[in-house]
């Protein structure tokens, strides 16, 4: 009986602003160690005997990111399944338990976010250990995470009747208010809903198909027609797009007969938001976290996060700073929930600074912006080896390429030629061109756009390595 672990990338995020971008949400940042969340969440699951290679759900905009730090860490996922926009866990993980089935019938699935922390791990192992024995039993499990506050950012679970070493559920709780979450917390019925689920993939698409037949029915028509690409598989878009968008909370697990809680008490955290990261790290003797060039004076219970450059704090409590190459964010630790409606704003007003880091990655590499004004900018690209950007044009902006590190094969027009350290070229509108690196040396140029429109979507791609 295989056991596969199926890692949800959805989510932007937003509450870990201006870290979290749209683009390079929380799940792929190095928060607590040196490796992703990601990461994090795949390793701890090879760590089990009975684990076999993961499924991961991703969307389009990562897809690139996720399958590059799943190389980075040796680990060879059976399937990335993209999902043509986001419809909530329980779709996604209906695609993840039609694809299991294609591998064998009785496949049971460990279902993860990929932005959790468990930092022990050894106990988390354990209780999935419990919870593969009830899902062999055909029981819908999940984990009921034992509180250590009262928590009013989590919904709960209340435990029902015991079985063996867990729980049936009694029922699932919304998100209380605080004096509902002191009850809880001083009661020994609750558990916070950690979001984690471990069942076979027969038994949770038969009840998908009782409880919400209409997100089954799409799934089963989104997967009759799937297609690879490069390392990913497409599932069929127009009817993953018919599907409600639904939690398997919501469409199953609250209206299942067949509901079991495995308790776990492992030092998790969701980190949905800066203060819920400041609480699971390591303090210095005033209970602060300070990552980066900090210097603080007379602070205390309070997290600094220096990304570029010096920061300093003098005087304040209980706050969060962080400061990234574009974007610094203050906030005290009582509202830090509320970085949100910041990014709601940025929203609004159309502001990249929601979406993108100054340094955006793409499958050939990455650009960094260096300066930008009315009609110019100016870029630092770097391309790894072996990699090439698309074959294309722009309509409304010229280049100018600067190499300043590697060999650059350039193709302008008709023409193809290499351009050492010191060398440049130029690229006028409306000219079809390429940046290839074909050396072992990562090449690095500076790019000069000059125009009337330097938006990101004034590309015309003719070739791609990369599907895009």
């Amino acid at each position: 009986m295989k056991v596969i672990p199926v890692i949800l990338c959805g989510g932007a995020g937003t509450r870990l602003w201006p870290l979290s971008r749209e683009l390079y949400p929380k799940q792929l940042l190095s928060l607590v160690n040196d490796f992703s969340l990601l990461q994090n969440t795949v390793t701890r699951c090879a760590g089990h005997p009975d684990v076999t290679d993961p499924i991961l759900v991703c969307n389009e905009e990562h897809r690139f990111l996720v399958a590059e730090q799943l190389r980075e860490i040796n680990i060879h996922p059976s399937r990335i399944i993209l999902e043509p926009e986001g419809r909530n866990t329980a779709p996604a993980v209906a695609l993840a338990a039609h694809e299991a089935l294609k591998e064998e019938d009785d496949a049971i699935l460990v279902v993860l976010p990929s932005d959790h922390v468990i930092q022990k791990e050894n106990v988390f192992l354990e209780a999935l250990t419990r919870a593969i024995h009830f899902a062999g039993q055909d029981e819908l499990v999940t984990f009921g995470i034992v509180p250590d506050r009262p928590e009013t950012g989590y919904g709960y679970i209340r435990k029902g009747a015991g079985v063996e070493d867990a729980f049936r559920v009694d029922k699932f709780v919304e998100k209380p208010d605080r004096s509902t979450a002191l009850e809880f917390f001083q009661s020994d019925l609750y558990f916070w809903n950690s979001g984690m689920f471990v069942f076979k993939a027969s038994v949770y698409l038969s009840e998908l198909g009782r409880q919400k037949p209409d997100i089954a029915q799409a799934m089963v028509k989104a997967t009759d027609n799937v297609s690879s690409d490069l390392d990913f598989t497409r599932v069929d878009e127009d009817a993953f797009r018919a599907s409600p968008s639904d939690s398997i909370d919501y469409a199953v697990m609250e209206h299942t007969m067949n509901a079991v809680v495995v308790p776990l008490d492992a030092d998790w955290s969701d980190i949905g938001s800066w203060d819920a990261l400041w609480k699971i790290s390591e303090k210095d003797e005033h209970n602060n976290t300070l990552v980066g060039d900090v210097v603080v004076n007379g602070v205390e219970n309070s997290y600094v996060w220096a990304e570029n450059r010096l920061v300093s704090v003098v005087g304040l409590n209980d706050v969060v700073v962080v400061e990234t190459a574009d974007a610094v964010m203050v906030a005290s630790q009582d509202q830090a929930q509320d970085v949100k409606s910041v990014v709601n704003h940025l929203k609004e007003d159309g502001r990249e600074e929601r979406t993108f880091h100054r340094k955006v990655y793409r499958p050939w590499g990455y650009y960094e912006g260096v300066d930008a004004g009315p009609a110019f900018q100016v870029k630092r690209i770097s391309v790894n080896p072996g990699a090439s950007l698309s074959l294309q044009l722009h309509h409304h902006r010229a280049e100018h390429w600067v190499v300043v590190n590697g060999v650059a094969t350039v193709t302008i027009g008709e023409e193809t030629f290499e351009l050492s350290k010191n060398q440049s070229c130029y690229i006028p509108a409306e000219t079809q061109h390429r940046l290839q690196n074909l050396s072992e040396a990562e090449l690095e140029i500076i790019e000069v756009q000059s125009g009337s429109y330097l938006g990101e979507d004034d590309i015309v791609r003719f070739e791609d390595n990369y599907g895009r």
